[in-house]
């Protein structure tokens, strides 16, 4: 096995050391010797020609076709820097470097081949082929390789070269797959990589506003990568791809015919093309034949420049491409070496005597396509006279104003040479290698200069810091170039528009200059390119089922809501205190409304709070100055006082209603109308229940007059009071009311009391309500007193409105918002005082103002003594009707009941004194079977109160 091995590597030597046309080897190259070789792969043509191989003889050297000229510079680049170098007496002195450089036709095929002989040699120094042939002195070995250009191409370079730890740096190859330093070990490029970039181009599309491209990538791997990444970075900005293909210049005409008619059927007007220009080529000139000049391309660094689509006659529909440049960087002396250039005087290099024919589109005397012209295989071309100027024609390779990738290949080249001078340099003991030890610059191998580089620091021309390690990457700085035509010659001019840093602040990456913009060519207004008309303000983006996220129709956005931009993703909910205008485009304060005291609704309700307190007041007035008449005193004066204060500070308490709530006001109206009720109801219930017991009383007694003193009658309306006093505090220490702020109403803020516990609330009114129902119980039993004691009727009355006031007041409560809810309590409490003070006082305020004569001593026992009369005989009645009834079951046939008379008569002496007569009188009703007596005095020692 080991023979056959030795044998396969002989043989690939061999190839490697023919320098004439190979039928596997490449055809041409540029070749000088020198005590270090470096190795060189460019794209000195486009591609190779399609040639089906049927294998009936032996199969022949595919054929590079379409010549490169941008790919010449390059290569010349990497000359002109070993030339400098070799010059140099400071950068590697007395060390010559040479160079083996071959045209990979960007191809990986013709790639592999060129690096076969680079790693040729550094394999057979290992494996000791000496026994078979003289290798040694044949081919120098190459201790590093600068190219390729393409990702694709690279991939397959660094796949083989890294095998034997030949460095490779690129100068072209962007793709981020490069980036695995455990894949790729002996792989470093000079170039940033495309994941920046398709960072930079989803951050245009999203800076002009589109939402809907197509995206286009070659079938390689620097499209596939690159368009991968693009795809993830949309995907973050919510941009979608309406069409994505893979495309390679090798795909048939029909193939590229179907792909022109997707685009031109797409919506989308923005193309993104990740792809080399040979890859893009057939594309744009399918686009050029049909005339689709309504497309905005973008493009990626390897075609944004390229000769084979910037082209004139490509203007038309190429024209406005936005595309990605390479920082451009300066070489001192490049212009005049490239002018230099000519077939006599370049004996090293193969590729002058093509450049030359192909510049001049003429064969020179001794080429060998001169006999294929002359076979008719080829268009006849005149001879080159040799002495053409080469200043005077006007191809890419003089285009020497923006030096892109020849600046990378410059900087490349000196990255060796650095690396180079490290090792020549090196102290013993200092070194990186074992025990510190160096390399020796005459033997040294390809590993040592991979260790050196991996530690090099550089810093280009730029500015821009050149790191080899396994964790640097260039960083990505981008030039972002405009396509516009000359108005000179019609040709192709590259404006600078913009740039792109990935170093830069938030915000501050991307940086372009739309005034220098021209769309399409000549247009200045940004192309709209989105699957749906922006959204108005107002509105919002609304999903259309079965659509990408792109794709959407526009909802207005709810009340409450808005959106003050074009376009918007959603609808921006208003502040609390904000409500959306009528167009959804803004928001603006909501009002702010609570029962004030400037609208005419809490005026009104305060005039009357007023107005009570004015009659309440009047009332009081009235009973002060007469406090001494009967009817007065027959009230009990003293609680009829209290009463009235009582109505005072209910109808007091509503105002506390009225006004913006406040933290204390909302702790005091409910807890002040509560107690004020209570105090006025157990007044009116003392007051009550005293009147009924003293006419119900048949004998009264010191006792009756002993429990029924003024004290008494105040203790009990202490102690009634005492539980709703005993209710607030348990509530305002438990869950205390506060200001509340409403933002539940549309337009509108309601300010209201936030009352803390319904429950308290709900025991406040319903321990009122039972003191009420214990007064109309009282007051309805007591409804046939004595006329000037016909209050109880009044009494009752006033609590049948009481009731049906606050039965009616619970719905209502629970059922408005907002200012109406305070409204409501202070109509409840304002109806029910005003029910009070009507029923229980206004008759008696009327007969002491209007009906004086009804206000006297003899009025009042005239009425009480009727009143006694009416009641004795009832009772005699019914007595006198038991009575017969047990007599006739008793005495069985007698027919004619007892006779009876009434009679009335007074205690004693028919003629009373006078003294007798004020002391009192003792109206008695006579019957047969006895008297009854009932006594009514007024004793003036006595505080004129009703004693028995």
């Amino acid at each position: 096995m080991r023979f056959y091995l030795k044998f396969f590597l002989h043989y690939l030597v061999l190839l490697g050391s023919n320098s004439g046309i190979s039928t596997y080897g490449p055809h041409q190259r540029a070749q000088k010797t020198g005590d270090i070789l470096l190795g060189g792969l460019f794209p000195i043509h486009f591609g190779v020609a399609s040639k089906d191989q049927d294998l009936a003889a032996r199969p022949e050297s595919t054929e590079c076709v379409r010549y490169n000229f941008r790919g010449f510079r390059w290569l010349q680049a990497m000359i002109f820097a070993i030339e400098e170098i070799n010059n140099s007496s400071t950068l590697l002195p007395n060390i010559t470097l040479g160079y083996r450089i071959f045209d990979t036709c960007n191809t990986v095929s013709k790639a592999l081949e060129a690096s076969l002989s680079f790693v040729a040699q550094n394999k057979i120094d290992s494996l000791n082929l000496d026994e078979f042939c003289n290798c040694t002195g044949n081919i120098p070995s190459t201790i590093a390789v600068v190219g390729a250009s393409g990702s694709a191409v690279s991939t397959a370079v660094a796949d083989l070269v890294g095998l034997f730890y030949i460095p490779q740096i690129s100068y072209a190859s962007s793709s981020r797959l490069l980036s695995n330093k455990n894949q790729y070990k002996s792989f470093m490029r000079t170039i940033p990589t495309d994941e920046y970039q398709a960072i930079a181009m989803a951050a245009i599309i999203d800076h002009f506003q589109w939402n809907w491209v197509i995206a286009i990538a070659s079938d390689d791997e620097y499209g596939r990568p690159g368009i991968e990444k693009f795809e993830n970075e949309m995907l973050q900005r919510d941009i979608c791809i309406d069409l994505n293909v893979l495309i390679s210049q090798y795909l048939d005409e029909a193939e590229i015919v179907r792909l022109a008619d997707r685009i031109e059927n797409s919506t989308a007007k923005v193309i993104v093309v990740f792809a080399s220009g040979p890859d893009v080529e057939p594309l744009v000139k399918e686009m050029a034949r049909r005339n689709v000049t309504d497309r905005v391309w973008l493009a990626s660094e390897a075609w944004a420049i390229s000769s084979l689509v910037a082209k004139p006659e490509y203007l038309d529909v190429m024209g406005g491409t936005i595309g990605f440049a390479l920082r451009a960087g300066h070489i001192p002396g490049f212009k005049e070496f490239l002018q230099q250039v000519h077939p006599k005087k370049c004996s090293h290099n193969e590729f002058v005597r093509e450049f030359w024919e192909e510049t001049f589109n003429c064969y020179l005397e001794d080429s060998p396509r001169k006999e294929d012209s002359e076979n008719g295989s080829t268009s006849f071309r005149p001879l080159c006279t040799g002495d053409e100027d080469i200043s005077n024609v006007e191809t890419p390779y003089l285009d020497y104003t923006h030096l892109r990738i020849s600046y990378n290949v410059y900087v490349a080249v000196y990255a060796i040479a650095e690396a180079l001078q490290d090792i020549l340099t090196c102290t013993p003991g200092r070194g990186l290698f074992a025990n510190g030890s160096c390399a020796d610059i005459r033997k040294v191998e390809a590993w040592q200069v991979l260790k050196q580089l991996r530690h090099l620091k550089v810093q280009n021309s730029v500015g821009e810091r050149v790191r080899f390690d396994e964790a640097s990457e260039l960083s990505a700085n981008y030039t972002i170039i405009n396509w516009h035509r000359s108005p000179e010659d019609g040709s192709v001019v590259f404006k600078e528009v913009g740039y792109y840093s990935i170093h830069g602040k938030k915000g501050a990456k991307l940086s372009i200059d739309k005034a220098k913009i021209l769309w399409n060519g000549y247009l200045t207004e940004v192309p709209f390119s989105n699957c749906s008309e922006d959204c108005d303000p107002g509105t919002r983006k609304g999903i259309i089922d079965g659509m990408p996220t792109c794709c959407f129709e526009c909802t207005e956005c709810s009340d409450g809501e808005y959106s003050d931009h074009k376009d918007a993703s959603v609808c921006t909910k208003c502040p609390n205190n904000s409500w959306s205008n009528g167009n959804h485009t803004s928001c603006f304060l909501k009002e702010i409304e609570f029962l004030s005291w400037s609208e005419p609704f809490g005026i009104a309700l305060a005039l009357f709070a007023v107005l009570g307190v004015l009659l309440t007041s009047f009332v009081m007035g009235v009973f002060v100055r007469f406090r001494n008449t009967p009817i007065v005193k027959a009230s009990n004066r003293e609680l009829s006082y209290l009463l009235l204060f009582s109505l005072i500070c209910c109808f007091s308490s509503s105002l506390i209603f009225i006004g913006e709530p406040q933290d204390w006001t909302c702790r005091l109206r409910q807890p002040a109308f509560g107690i004020s009720f209570v105090l006025c109801i157990s007044c009116i219930l003392v007051k009550t229940n005293r009147v009924l017991l003293v006419f119900e009383a048949k004998i009264p007694t010191s006792l009756h007059r002993k429990w029924w003193g003024l004290n008494l009658q105040f203790l009990l309306v202490f102690l009634f009071t005492f539980v709703q006093v005993m209710i607030c505090v348990v509530w305002l220490y438990n869950a205390p009311p506060a200001s509340y702020r409403n933002y539940d109403i549309d337009e509108i803020i309601f300010i209201t009391c936030n009352e803390g516990s319904m429950m308290a609330l709900g025991f406040l009114i319903g321990y009122t309500c039972l003191l009420a129902a214990v007064c109309f119980f009282f007051a309805f039993k007591s409804r046939k007193l004595p006329e000037n004691f016909t209050e109880a009727k009044f009494i009752t009355f006033s609590m049948l409105i009481f009731f049906i006031v606050w039965i009616s007041f619970v719905p209502a409560y629970f059922s408005t918002y907002g200012k109406f809810v305070s409204a409501v309590e202070v109509i409840a409490i304002l109806a029910s005082s005003f029910s009070l003070l009507a029923c229980i006082f206004f008759n008696k305020v009327y007969i002491i103002l209007f009906k004086p004569f009804r206000n006297t001593i003899e009025e009042v026992r005239s009425s009480t003594a009727a009143h006694s009369f009416k009641a004795a005989a009832k009772a005699t009645l019914r007595r006198s009707s038991a009575s017969r009834k047990r007599s006739s079951s008793a005495g069985g046939s007698s027919g004619s009941s007892p006779s009876s008379s009434i009679s009335l008569k007074t205690n004693g002496n028919e003629a009373a004194t006078p003294s007798e007569h004020r002391r009192g009188q003792r109206p008695r009703v006579s019957f047969e079977s006895g008297t009854v007596t009932l006594s009514l005095s007024f004793e003036e020692a006595r505080k004129n109160s009703i004693k028995l």
